[in-house]
């Protein structure tokens, strides 16, 4: 496993981190404490939650995830694992998260709140990387990374990123840290594989220059590239239940990633990967964390026996044939995810 520097901060990571959205739905207890357990014996050091985990995220459920971390936590040295969380967007944006009573906020108030709330559950007294789960560009910027920056003086907070941003929300933060002498972010998550290779569009540019490392996650596309939508919807997929039965919200983001052209695409990418003799997860795995712009790849199972191919991608390096084979199916199926 190789191990990655998170943009230009003192901290180093393995270039696979296990998500944690899963556990509490997806995954009972014990098997979240296995998942965690296998990772660490497979080198895996980096671990990322949110404070609405699980998923989907419910009044009831929200913060289990980071308890359940909690405890598992609690039988190993605190400094061994480079643990990493989010605090939620705001509630007046594309998503109203279950918590702090519908009003969730990226003001002072509500980032102390939701600070102290996820120290608390993760039963520690510092976090390695602090998130923002969605941003705000309504608000003033300086208003948000005063606070951050707080949190990293008192040393409650190593290291400061974005997640689900964009190339101007990234260059807005950075300038406002050079300017106001704020603490700058080293990272920022955002959906990014074979299905939806946009980041590499104007956000890699901004990433390389700045030195500020990517996160992927969904790098199967929200298991998609894994194949089981070819043949059609399967009864017990994520996306079948968002299709189904999800809101308005759910169902488009379900048919951005299942429709005919990711379908298209996810078929080809599996013949490039039966021809290397690799599963398709190995693949995109291994695609995804083969940039230069990338510290660690966030993979998410819902049981032990789904690793053992996003394991193999570790120190696995794509040749130049099979790129060029994976970017001429980009180049004829232009994103497929919109």
């Amino acid at each position: 496993m190789e191990k990655r520097r998170l943009g230009a901060s003192g901290i180093v990571v393995s270039e696979i981190c296990m998500g944690t959205m899963t556990f509490g739905t997806q995954a009972d207890k014990g098997e979240s404490f296995r998942i965690m357990h296998e990772s660490v014996e497979a080198g895996i050091d980096f671990f990322d939650t949110a404070e609405v985990y699980p998923v989907p995220p419910t009044a009831e459920l929200a913060g289990l995830t980071e308890q359940w971390m909690g405890e598992w936590l609690k039988d190993r040295p605190r400094e061994s694992v480079i643990v990493a969380t989010k605090v939620a967007g705001a509630a007046h944006g594309w998503f109203n998260p279950p918590i702090r009573h519908g009003k969730a906020a990226l003001d002072r108030v509500h980032l102390r709140r939701a600070l102290e709330g996820s120290l608390r559950r993760l039963g520690t007294d510092y976090l390695d990387l602090y998130q923002i789960h969605w941003p705000d560009h309504g608000m003033r910027a300086a208003d948000t990374l005063e606070v951050l920056d707080e949190f990293v003086r008192e040393g409650k907070v190593r290291a400061i990123g974005l997640s689900n941003d964009n190339s101007y929300g990234l260059m807005k933060s950075l300038w406002t840290s050079e300017v106001e002498g704020l603490a700058r972010v080293d990272t920022v998550q955002n959906n990014f594989s074979l299905n939806n290779r946009r980041d590499e569009d104007e956000l890699a540019e901004c990433l390389r220059r700045e030195r500020v490392s990517l996160l992927p996650y969904s790098p199967l596309a929200g298991g998609v590239l894994t194949g089981k939508y070819n043949e059609g919807v399967p009864d017990d997929a994520r996306f079948t239940e968002y299709l189904k039965n999800g809101g308005a919200r759910q169902k488009a983001m379900a048919t951005r990633f299942v429709n005919e052209r990711s379908i298209a695409s996810t078929r080809r990418f599996g013949k490039i990967a039966a021809d290397l003799g690799l599963d398709v997860t190995t693949l995109a795995t291994a695609w995804s964390k083969q940039h230069d712009f990338v510290a660690s790849t966030i993979v998410g199972v819902r049981s032990v026996a789904q690793m053992e191919p996003i394991l193999k991608a570790a120190g696995l390096v794509l040749d130049d044939e099979t790129l060029a084979r994976i970017d001429e199916v980009s180049r004829e199926i232009l994103y497929p995810m919109g």
